[in-house]
């Protein structure tokens, strides 16, 4: 994001020094700068090999571990405990049900694909998160291989739009108050990171809070995407753009091969990016009300020891936004599904009365949103996290780590709507056939991304991300 404040000083409002803010024009990856970016891909589009699909993601990740029964699988023909506690809800799907804090999203189910034998290995959070936000190219979540879906999708996408000039990658968290919810919020942004393919596939981190300003950070190791906001007074921000247009034309004049004069369209796309387009796209003022009120989760309070307003709503409606300006993948972070009822956790009741109702306002609006602009197809949402949770419910009324069956649902993408895929065992805790993986996940992923035939022969690309991407299947069945 690039937001222009007009302080005095050495320093902008936070204290930032003039040395901090980020030079007009660039985007901090290799020192190339933005036109360069915008340049590379128009470049690229004039090359024949077109292998980048009209489409996007936004991937709601419910962290802390959100539970397979009482999401999209409540398994009430079961006997207690392996039943939904929240009870169920029926769907536009004959024969399918949701959980029972479901009762918008269920009218949504229609254009929904719901995956009830997503498995994997891994128990850990720390670990899990890791694991899941790779596609499992992080095979143990440790670290120390893969690297983000997102940055993989940038890697081979570019870095931004080639019109709206957006970064291809965003993350959508909210400032929170809660002692878990910042730790698995940490966990987030680790498990987004680029690793090996370097800082400059790393996400725009948008950090927004409730009447608070929009922030992309560093992580403190450098795998970020930095923060775009000028403390530069905008008055002496147009005159140093004044002195490069001075600069650009007596070069202009010495240059006979007309690059330099088409390379200004970049250019202006660079200072419309800065100064107008994407302050646009991430302002919600110019959100239409209705829109703003049917997206709305703030009059609900989440957390367990210390609350704050719900923002889900709004991170939805934000991704939408982006999507709509051409942002190519955009993870959406929603804290606090780690529903132990221990000391820093809720129990199941509580917490899906609290987060389940949220999920369900800001979920449903975005399904029913993206139909209505007729942009469903175009915008593949996907919904899981790190791991489900225990068909047995704890002493206290709660649901522990439970990997071998994990949330999963996708809606639009041109997936199609009212499948269910996999069964589970009766006692909700293992697939019961046509088991599904992460690797499978990625795949439909991807394969809603990209044209693969044409991925295949692109050149300038690292061929082993090809390889990986022509082992990757869809989920039988979403194909």
């Amino acid at each position: 994001m690039l937001k222009i404040y007009s302080c005095a000083g050495d320093s902008d409002c936070s204290g930032i020094s003039r040395r901090d803010w980020l030079r007009a024009g660039t985007l901090g990856a290799g020192a190339m700068s933005l036109p360069g970016f915008l340049m590379h891909r128009a470049v690229a589009a004039t090359t024949g090999v077109d292998y980048l699909r009209d489409k996007s993601v936004v991937l709601l990740y419910l962290s802390g571990g959100a539970s397979h029964i009482e999401t999209f699988n409540p398994n009430m023909g079961a006997p207690a405990p392996y039943c939904s506690l929240t009870g169920e809800v029926k769907t536009t799907v004959p024969g399918l049900t949701f959980g029972g804090n479901f009762n918008r999203l269920a009218k949504q189910a229609h254009r929904m694909s719901i995956v009830r034998s997503l498995t994997h290995p891994v128990g850990n959070h720390d670990l899990a998160h890791g694991h899941v936000l790779t596609g499992g190219t992080d095979r143990k979540g440790d670290g120390r291989e893969g690297f983000s879906m997102g940055a993989m999708y940038l890697r081979l996408a570019g870095a931004t739009h080639a019109m709206s000039g957006l970064p291809n990658f965003t993350l959508l968290t909210h400032p929170e108050v809660d002692g878990q919810y910042r730790k698995e919020q940490d966990r987030v942004i680790r498990g987004s990171a680029p690793r090996d393919l370097g800082a400059a596939n790393g996400p725009f981190w948008i950090n927004h809070g409730n009447g608070g300003s929009y922030r992309g950070r560093d992580d403190g190791g450098g795998s970020l995407a930095k923060d775009m906001e000028l403390s530069l007074p905008q008055v002496r921000l147009n005159e140093r753009r004044k002195l490069l247009t001075e600069i650009d034309r007596l070069r202009r004049d010495l240059d006979t091969s007309g690059q330099l004069e088409s390379a200004d369209r970049f250019q202006q796309q660079a200072y419309d990016l800065m100064l107008g387009n994407a302050m646009d796209t991430l302002d919600l003022s110019r959100e239409d009300p209705r829109a703003l009120e049917s997206y709305d989760t703030s009059h609900i309070n989440i957390g367990h020891k210390k609350f704050r307003q719900s923002d889900l709503g709004k991170q939805m409606l934000m991704a939408r936004r982006l999507v709509e300006s051409g942002c190519g993948f955009v993870t959406v972070h929603s804290a606090g599904w780690d529903m132990h009822a221990d000391g820093n956790n809720p129990g199941v009741v509580a917490g899906f009365n609290m987060l389940g109702v949220t999920l369900d306002i800001a979920v449903s609006a975005f399904i029913e949103d993206l139909a209505d602009r007729g942009m469903l197809d175009k915008t593949l949402l996907v919904i899981t996290g790190d791991f489900g949770r225990t068909p047995k419910v704890n002493k206290k009324g709660g649901r522990d780590h439970w990997s071998r069956l994990c949330t999963l649902a996708f809606a639009g993408g041109g997936l199609p709507g009212g499948a269910v895929i996999g069964k589970t065992d009766k006692r909700n805790g293992e697939p019961a056939d046509h088991p599904v993986s992460l690797q499978d996940m990625m795949g439909t992923i991807f394969h809603t991304l990209f044209d693969m035939g044409q991925l295949r022969v692109a050149r300038g690309l690292p061929r082993e991300l090809i390889q990986m991407m022509e082992e990757m299947k869809p989920i039988r069945g979403l194909a």
